[in-house]
C-alpha cells in the first residue's frame, strides 16, 4: 500500500511542478486544498487564495523549475509528506531569485483526490 501511495504522490508532485511553472490556475486549484496553510521562504503565511492570486496576477513567476530530489513518507492511507529539493529561478513580487530550495508538503487525500494541505519552502543551503 505504501509504495502505491508514494507513486501517487510522486505523480502529484510532478503535476504540481508543471502547474507552478506555467501558472496553470485550474490545475493548481485541483491540487491545492481550500484550507491550505503554507509558510514561505521568509516565514510569511499563505493561503490557497493568496497563492492562486499571485499566479493569476504574475506576482509569482517561475522561469526554471528543476527537481533534484524527492523523498516521500506515507503516514496513513490519506496523509503523506513530501520533501522536494528543487532548483528555482523566477520572480516573486518583482524580485528576481535563483537557487536551490527545499519544499516540505503535506498531501492529504480527500473526496477529490490528493491535495496539498500544508507546507513550507526554505532556501536549501547544503554547504
Amino acid at each position: 500500500m505504501n509504495s502505491v501511495i508514494a507513486t501517487e504522490i510522486r505523480a502529484c508532485e510532478a503535476r504540481l511542478r508543471a502547474a507552478m511553472s506555467t501558472s496553470n490556475l485550474s490545475e493548481l486549484d485541483v491540487l491545492i486544498a481550500d484550507d491550505l496553510l503554507f509558510s514561505g521562504s521568509i516565514g510569511e503565511l499563505a493561503t490557497k487564495a493568496m497563492d492562486l492570486e499571485l499566479h493569476r496576477t504574475g506576482g509569482t513567476q517561475f522561469h526554471e523549475l528543476v527537481s533534484k530530489a524527492l523523498e516521500i513518507r506515507v503516514l496513513s492511507e490519506d496523509v503523506a509528506l513530501a520533501s522536494a529539493h528543487i532548483f528555482l529561478s523566477g520572480s516573486y513580487l518583482g524580485n528576481a531569485f535563483a537557487g536551490d530550495f527545499r519544499y516540505m508538503r503535506v498531501w492529504r487525500r480527500g473526496e477529490t483526490g490528493w491535495q496539498v494541505a500544508g507546507g513550507s519552502v526554505t532556501p536549501y543551503n547544503f554547504s
